[in-house]
């Protein structure tokens, strides 16, 4: 099967796939196409992010639904919003001309009530996130006792963001004489362990493997001190110009951070993570897909389901902790057979890591030195004529009598003058700056210090488990102490002094049932953010107080620390 014209889709959906421009199927779609639609065993498919995996496994079940049922005949599972809001769109694209099949997306961080307006309409496709779906059936507004397909999209991935218990809830609540397809990019144990008690006598495709490592993509990587980081990033940005890249961050916090400053430095970027709301992200993603900006900031929950095929550059602003992550970031470019770079700034300690995800993933991964401001300037003045010679096409028109008598210069001459001006205040910033290659790294400069990094890994945690299901909070872990700890939304630069911090606490517990004050514990006041530690039994005043009352005219929120 070379064509999609070759297989026995109907011609509706052949329309439509063509209308998209498909032409030849990617190597899973080969194997699972013509699987889904003469097999009625259960299917284990194994392949990377990128691969095609939602026309694998929604083109042969569009092409079988029953157009005619109101019921769900097809319930998909995937990890976050963003590749739910994808999957949805592209199973509409695909069914675009089969206008009774009707497909919705169920996600956290959108209103509920909306979302059970939409199944009102009775649609037979449902895309969810596992803790929406939870919700919606305990609210008896989700039905799949007569689903006839599940598929668990990034199935790995929905396990290690804690998702076990949820997807095994949803399991339940199918029938067993339905059909699942688990895709997945890796087998670990969780994963053979959901599909042996829930699977039966599945066929497997396995398609390359997760050590697989694309040959278009350049690998590269810069050693670095913490406190420089955020100058090298802007080195390599200026060094690579025309660039169209995501840069990739552990938290939260850092990905925020490492946006404003490239926002306040002029380039054309943004963030992408889970403190935003669906609004927001649908904003910021629809500017990266139309090229509004040209780079992404993103965590890497974030970036999940964010399909972008002509991404030049990867940058890993830290390095993750698992090597698969570092594949799964890197095969973002190089995709749709254009060559790829993928950069990472280590810090000097990191190279252990780097050594492990060398050893894991079998790929080449060369040091480069930061680039300085005479290479930069070098660099830029071949992306001046790189973006001048391949853009030919007229913007507006304009009498060229208004082009002043240059007959006095030669060709040489006017191009100088002219790449003078246009990178002017590039060349003023660089000109006075040393070279960061030349730069000691020691411990004061070089390092981050422990109380930066616990309190960076603190917030990244909490920001991570905030964004794994779109929205929807989970307990936070207890202390076994008397008192809990609390991460305050603000800090020094809001003006916020601790003789403030207790004022509000006592305010925000002013209606507590108890009659006495509460014990406050430690109180930390970040640049950024701060800590404080109460009573335990005053934890829920805290969290129902605090949104009531205002600082200074700022909104506070409060979350219980690990």
């Amino acid at each position: 099967m070379n064509l999609f014209t070759e297989t026995s889709l109907s011609p509706e959906i052949l329309k439509a796939v063509g209308e998209l421009g498909f032409v030849s199927p990617t190597e899973i779609q080969k194997q699972t196409i013509p699987f889904i639609s003469t097999d009625i065993r259960d299917l284990i498919a194994l392949a990377q992010t990128g691969t095609g995996k939602t026309a694998a496994f929604s083109l042969p079940i569009l092409d079988m639904i029953d157009d005619g049922s109101r019921k769900i005949q097809l319930l998909v599972l995937c990890p976050t919003r963003e590749l739910c809001l994808q999957i949805t769109k592209d199973i509409k694209n695909y069914s675009k001309y089969l206008p009774n099949i009707k497909t919705t997306a169920v996600y956290g961080g959108s209103s509920i009530t909306d979302q059970i307006r939409s199944l009102r309409e009775k649609p037979q496709i449902i895309v969810g996130t596992p803790g929406r779906v939870i919700d919606l059936i305990n609210r008896k507004a989700l039905d799949f006792s007569e689903i006839h397909w599940l598929v668990l999209d990034e199935a790995d991935e929905m396990l290690s963001m804690g998702f076990k218990d949820d997807l095994e809830t949803i399991l339940r609540e199918t029938p067993d004489t339905k059909q699942t397809f688990l895709f997945s990019a890796t087998m670990n144990k969780e994963v053979e362990r959901i599909s042996r008690n829930y699977l039966t006598n599945p066929h497997r495709i396995s398609v390359g493997s997760i050590n697989e490592v694309k040959k278009n993509i350049k690998h590269e990587y810069y050693v670095v001190g913490y406190r420089q980081k955020k100058e090298a990033l802007k080195r390599l940005i200026d060094d690579n110009p025309n660039q169209y890249s995501i840069i990739f961050c552990r938290t939260r916090m850092e990905t925020q951070e490492v946006a404003d400053f490239l926002m306040q430095n002029g380039y054309a970027a943004d963030a992408l993570h889970g403190d935003l709301s669906q609004a927001q992200r649908d904003t910021v993603m629809k500017k990266f897909r139309l090229k509004n900006i040209d780079i992404l900031v993103a965590t890497d929950v974030a970036a999940r389901g964010l399909d972008v095929n002509s991404l030049t550059h990867v940058i890993h602003f830290s390095l993750p902790d698992d090597p698969e992550v570092f594949v799964h970031r890197s095969g973002r470019t190089g995709r749709a057979g254009k060559d790829g770079i993928s950069m990472a700034l280590i810090k000097p300690e990191e190279s252990r890591k780097l050594k492990q995800i060398k050893l894991a993933t079998k790929i080449d991964i060369n040091e480069k030195k930061i680039p300085t401001g005479q290479e930069i300037i070098k660099a830029q003045v071949g992306g001046v004529f790189e973006k001048l010679l391949t853009e030919h096409e007229d913007f507006f028109e304009f009498d060229n009598k208004l082009i002043p008598d240059l007959s006095a210069f030669s060709k040489e001459e006017l191009v100088h003058k002219l790449l003078q001006f246009q990178l002017r205040d590039l060349a003023l910033y660089y000109k006075d700056k040393n070279d960061l290659a030349e730069q000691k790294f020691n411990n004061d400069e070089g390092r981050e210090s422990r109380r930066d990094r616990r309190d960076r890994d603190r917030d990244g945690r909490r920001g991570d488990r905030r964004e794994r299901d779109g929205g929807r909070e989970r307990k936070p872990r207890r202390n076994s102490e008397d008192m809990v700890r609390f991460f305050f939304n603000l800090g020094k630069r809001d003006q916020l002094k601790k003789v403030d911090m207790l004022d509000i606490i006592n305010k925000a517990t002013s209606k507590s049932k108890s009659k006495k004050r509460p014990d406050i514990g430690e109180i930390e006041i970040m640049e950024k953010f701060s800590f404080f530690e109460v009573e335990k039994s005053f934890k829920d005043d805290v969290l129902r107080g605090l949104p009531s009352i205002k600082f200074k005219g700022k909104e506070m929120r409060a979350e219980v620390a690990n």
